[in-house]
């Protein structure tokens, strides 16, 4: 799998994010580094403990950095997260945080398959 096709896997724009990072190795990097990113680990935390705060804060994290990754799937729902709990909980929260849940398999898996057949 090429990084282009991890980006078509995980709804993503390639194009973009080379545009934004200017070299294939810089956004190889980040792309991997997204794995070990402990945000996402602390947003299932905060909405177990409904922690709203900090639900928000993990939210919002990964929105910036979905964002600068061009995550589009993953930043879209991660946005309407973060924007919904900006102000605490709000009843469509669960369902988006679901969303969020799937995304995040969606683009986890795809990066872990990249680095996978890169690694051979």
């Amino acid at each position: 799998m090429s990084l282009t096709e991890c980006y078509i896997a995980l709804g993503g724009s390639y194009e973009e994010v080379l545009s934004r990072l200017s070299s294939e190795r810089l956004v190889n990097k980040f792309v991997l580094k997204f794995l070990t990113d402990p945000s996402y680990d602390l947003l299932v935390r905060s909405m177990e403990s409904k922690d709203w705060p900090e639900a928000f804060r993990a939210a919002h994290t990964i929105k910036g950095v979905c964002q600068n990754l061009s995550f589009t799937t993953l930043y879209q729902s991660s946005n309407q997260l973060a924007e919904a709990l900006r102000n605490g909980y709000t009843p469509e929260a669960p369902a988006l945080f679901d969303q969020v849940c799937a995304d995040y398999e969606r683009t986890a898996g795809a990066i872990r398959a990249y680095q996978a057949e890169s690694e051979v």
